[in-house]
């Protein structure tokens, strides 16, 4: 199939107000679609999680996004595992579904690394995520994630339906949630440290023991990666959208250290869980199948996080 011309196109983006969903919206308009042809729905006027406001949301729509999602920590995965699963599931296969029969051209689903197998041989590649149960504390949000792939592929298969489904790893840029009970590592050390630093504290207390290794996608290549996607992948094979290159939490730490010029000593919290030990996509799929490759160097996607955090914290 040739490239998608989205000049024309009206678009829809749910979960296009928030973190990753205004970057895309930026990709969308940099790679040719129309601002005034592109819809960003917002919760409070639509409920994806009822049958007609899909329905109404896809109406005389050519291409969805589909980015929204119930989301959170493993504090939010613990508390609520029933509200995960049921608020993804039906966001999910109700917008496929009425999309589908709205006559919809294409459809892209950003799933989550949470569907991998918590024993997933590193880097993760698209073939394993189906040799094993995910990791038990978010599986609810990655079963119900993973779902969604599995009707692509079927309403691919009976009604030549065009959905992709891709697979960002973790995220990291600004914008990104700051809040010390929702976010995650990225987002939440820069935040410790800059209260440290504020406060005049020469101690920084951090949990676990930083062996655990994780990557991180900068926002804007996540959207570059999903808007490429969009334009130019047809197949029903999923692909992992990340950089290839994994960090150390211990790394990653002194890293924030040195870019905030903060000089206190760290204190590891050993007692404190450390997480899935290693994470680390495997990227082949995605260079060879559209010509994706992470642009922003971890350093630099870093530095700008870190500028926009302290000009914006309170």
């Amino acid at each position: 199939m040739t490239k998608l011309d989205l000049s024309n196109k009206r678009i829809l983006v749910t979960g296009g107000a928030g973190f990753l969903g205004k970057q895309v919206v930026s990709q969308l308009i940099a790679s040719g679609a129309q601002a005034d042809k592109i819809t960003v729905p917002r919760s409070k006027d639509y409920d994806l999680c009822e049958w007609e406001a899909c329905q109404r949301v896809v109406d005389q729509q050519d291409v969805v996004i589909h980015l929204a999602a119930h989301v959170g920590g493993i504090g939010l995965n613990r508390e609520k595992p029933a509200e995960l699963f049921y608020d993804n599931l039906m966001m999910g296969t109700q917008l496929i579904h009425a999309a589908y029969q709205a006559g919809v051209e294409k459809f892209t689903c950003v799933g989550t690394i949470c569907a991998y197998p918590k024993f997933t041989p590193v880097p993760f590649k698209e073939d394993d995520i189906w040799n094993g149960y995910p990791e038990e504390t978010n599986a609810p949000y990655g079963v119900a994630k993973k779902a969604l792939l599995v009707q692509l592929q079927a309403y691919r298969q009976q009604y030549g339906f065009n959905g992709i489904y891709l697979l960002p790893v973790n995220l990291y840029g600004p914008e990104d949630n700051f809040d010390p009970s929702s976010s995650h590592v990225i987002p939440a050390l820069i935040r410790k440290v800059h209260e440290a630093q504020v406060a005049g504290e020469k101690q920084i207390p951090v949990w676990g023991d930083g062996s655990p290794t994780r990557e991180f996608l900068y926002s804007e290549d996540a959207a570059l990666g999903i808007v490429m996607g969009t334009t130019d992948y047809n197949d029903e094979d999923p692909v992992n959208l990340g950089t290839n290159r994994e960090i150390s939490i211990k790394d990653l730490i002194e890293l924030i250290c040195k870019l905030m010029d903060y000089d206190g000593e760290l204190v590891w919290q050993t007692d404190q869980p450390n997480g899935q030990p290693r994470r680390c996509l495997d990227t082949t799929r995605a260079k060879e199948r559209f010509g994706f490759e992470a642009q922003v160097g971890f350093e630099e996607g870093m530095k700008r996080t870190i500028a926009w955090y302290r000009a914006n914290a309170q």
